[in-house]
């Protein structure tokens, strides 16, 4: 059986400086270009990280600070990766955990706009490890029996990968596979939807790992205190829950798959707060005093108030306890 394209495929991988997504940098990166007619086109360029490169990393890719120090950028050449990788699908080796992610982090810090949503992903160490568990040197050697020349060196291993999955299309053609809820099928074919889905069965929605849809296609949160529970849930519970993670060191892609969600549950918040206000009765509106209206003074009975004056009481005749008590006061008694 032979692998079916409806459209490119690029085998690609990644050296590093190191394994942290958030904060590591590329230092070289190849592609190589499966085209449906069965032709592949490479390319391969070391990167200046604009960072130390540690040792230990050097170790293991052979990239050193002065392979790298007048190399252009990542930013420098983010445009031209875009355009060489085009609408193809995706494929690599651990690819959907880490250089898928770290490709789109180093896009998105060069302003680059490479969009994921359309594409299918390939991850061969996925068929390798749910097949037979095993390194990308036993599978070159297991499936094509063959020995990496140059391993750990970016093109060496991306046309290793290719090989592989090849050879796994041809081994698997008609292999049975069970999943954990006992269905059977066939899952390594030579149609790359078939294989994006097989490569995904985690089906994360950031590729970092740190939200996965469930069952009913929901996201959930895949860490921490929270859990297994849906985006939504956590953030009508603990809505500052997103400024924490939109602040906190985690891969730009993964922030802006949050943000996705945030906007797309404010918008729905908002819609029932509509819907509550409308479904409340109307109150008849208070009346407002009119403060331009001439001011008048309160009426009793219709009749106008008029200022209010003690009644008078007639004066008293002067008698024989008046006098007496005149008398007394000035001391005349």
């Amino acid at each position: 059986m032979k692998l079916i394209l409806k459209r490119p495929l690029a085998f690609f991988d990644l050296e590093t400086t190191g394994t942290n997504i958030g904060s590591d940098r590329i230092v070289e990166i190849s592609v190589i270009k499966l085209h449906p007619d069965g032709t592949d086109e490479a390319k391969t360029l070391r990167v200046n990280p604009g960072m130390p490169i540690p040792l230990e990393s050097s170790l293991v890719h052979g990239i050193y600070e002065e392979h790298v120090q007048n190399e252009k950028s990542f930013k420098e050449i983010a445009e031209e990766i875009a355009a060489f990788i085009g609408d193809a699908d995706l494929a690599g080796y651990n690819s959907n955990k880490f250089d898928i992610p770290m490709l789109m982090e180093e896009f998105l810090r060069a302003g680059v706009n490479f969009d994921l949503e359309s594409r299918h992903f390939v991850d061969v160490q996925n068929i390798f490890h749910q097949m037979e568990q095993r390194t990308l040197k036993a599978a070159y050697q297991f499936y094509c029996d063959k020995q990496i020349i140059n391993a750990h060196s970016a093109e060496a291993d991306t046309r290793a990968t290719m090989e592989v999955l090849l050879a796994q299309i041809e081994r698997y053609a008609e292999t049975e596979w069970e999943d954990k809820k006992g269905n059977r099928s066939i899952p390594v074919v030579g149609d790359v939807e078939a294989l994006h889905k097989f490569t995904n069965l985690s089906r994360p929605v950031d590729f970092a790992g740190r939200m996965v849809y469930n069952e009913d296609g929901e996201e959930c949160i895949n860490f921490g205190k929270h859990k297994g529970k849906r985006v939504e849930d956590v953030l009508n519970a603990e809505p500052s829950y997103y400024s924490w993670m939109m602040q906190g060191d985690f891969p730009l892609y993964t922030k802006r798959k949050l943000d996705e969600i945030y906007k797309r549950w404010n918008a729905k918040k908002n819609a029932e707060r509509q819907q509550n206000r409308a479904a409340q009765p109307q109150q008849a509106p208070k009346p407002t005093l009119n403060n331009n209206a001439p001011k008048s003074s309160p009426q009793i009975n219709n009749q106008p108030n008029k200022p209010f004056k003690k009644k008078e009481e007639p004066a008293k005749p002067v008698d024989g306890d008046m006098l007496q008590q005149l008398a007394m006061k000035f001391g005349k008694i």
